[in-house]
């Protein structure tokens, strides 16, 4: 196998569209929905998708909408904000006037399951876009809350604008047709200690680490427990069904930790982020091949009228004494590595600000985000205020020149 140092790029297996098709949540749900959390998935037409690819933020009217802070200068605003604008047609003032059905099955589905749920699309959850939402978490308990976070998010822009790129058949195939879902799921509040990012190579579990990297100490208590638990369950569930031999998943075990849920598949690729490994560990991690299994001999021994047990016990204790030395030449079974955020690893850092936000906004705005609504809208009438100082500068520049 080659070393670290003769490999100049990562041995990644070539990624087909397909098995990015392969971890699309419409396409796995179906066959594990047992082993999942509760979700519900609504198809997405052609004009809710241009809605999530069009510039700014224009969100559906509401009930109790109250308009009085928002302007068209703020970027986010209902559509209830411009009613005075009696030229505008129906889609300018209702953005959902061209999906209605699906507004209303988005609607509906947050009803069923309880009143606040957790959105994703096909691959991405907005998980970089929770610095928008008033709870700066991704519960929603409205089709706004859904949209304000779909919108907001680069990665949601990701799964609609680029879900094939770097594939190996991109410049040879062209581009199937996506099925775009809503994922809609119920939501629970997730302890972030037990959930875990699973790595399969060659239909193999050889790796497995926290998603969460904090340290947590109880979980060094629970590793052997946890790496069982988690290994019967891919043995039983996952080894022989999912489409692709090379692939990661990710499972949260809630308490007492014998069960085990199914949360996402990502693809055997860089873009998944293999978080505590690094993909050239994973790529040239040496795992022992499975030998086939061997028959075993029964031995039987029939005893003869009268014998009282002499030449049966001596056959019984040589092959005994067989077996006891079979037993000191077998190996110690082979384990995935099992990775742990400990005390004094560089990850073990608790950052206050979002885990997404501060490489994609100014440090201003993340900070302002924190604050809440309030804060945030506070920021907003600032920097409006600083733009206008900042023009009336320009404009005595002008005069003076």
């Amino acid at each position: 196998m080659a070393t670290h140092d003769t490999l100049q790029t990562l041995p990644f297996p070539p990624v087909t569209k397909q098995h990015i098709l392969n971890c699309s949540y419409h396409n796995w749900h179906p066959k594990y929905r047992a082993i999942t959390p509760k979700a519900r998935l609504i198809p997405l037409p052609s004009a809710f998708l241009d809605y999530l690819r069009s510039d700014g933020i224009v969100l559906p009217p509401e009930a109790g909408d109250e308009p009085s802070w928002s302007d068209n200068d703020s970027g986010i605003f209902s559509a209830a904000d411009n009613h005075h604008d009696d030229d505008d047609d129906d889609e300018s003032l209702d953005p959902s006037a061209n999906w209605r059905d699906t507004h209303e099955a988005i609607e509906r589905t947050i009803e069923e399951l309880g009143g606040k749920v957790a959105p994703k699309l096909n691959w991405s959850a907005p998980k970089d876009a929770t610095w928008i939402a008033a709870t700066n978490s991704m519960e929603c308990r409205t089709p706004n809350d859904i949209y304000l976070l779909l919108k907001s998010s680069d990665f949601v822009t990701h799964d609609l604008a680029h879900a094939f790129d770097d594939t190996a058949d991109q410049s040879t195939a062209p581009d199937p047709e996506i099925a775009y879902h809503l994922v809609l799921r119920k939501w629970i509040t997730l302890n972030p200690s037990v959930e875990f990012r699973c790595f399969v190579r060659n239909r193999r579990l050889i790796a497995l680490c926290q998603r969460d990297l904090n340290h947590f100490d109880f979980l060094f208590n629970m590793q052997d427990k946890l790496r069982d638990t988690i290994q019967d369950f891919f043995d039983a569930k996952l080894r022989d069904t999912f489409p692709d031999a090379n692939f990661t998943f990710d499972v949260y075990t809630p308490p007492p930790h014998d069960k085990v849920w199914v949360i996402d598949f990502n693809p055997w690729a860089i873009r998944t982020d293999p978080l505590i490994f690094s993909w050239m560990e994973l790529l040239t991690m040496e795992v022992p091949i499975v030998p086939a299994p061997e028959e075993t001999t029964v031995r039987l021994w029939i005893a003869e009228p009268g014998d009282v047990g002499g030449q049966a016990s001596a056959a019984i204790e040589e092959a005994q004494d067989e077996e006891d030395i079979d037993d000191d030449d077998i190996e110690e079974i082979w384990q995935p590595e099992f990775r742990l955020v400990r005390r004094d690893d560089p990850e073990a850092y608790g950052f206050a600000t979002p885990q997404y936000s501060a490489h994609k906004l100014p440090k201003d705005v993340v900070d302002a985000s924190r604050g809440g609504e309030g804060q945030l809208r506070e920021f907003a009438m600032q920097w409006e205020q600083a733009q206008k100082l900042a023009e009336q500068q320009r404009a005595e520049d002008s005069e003076d020149d």
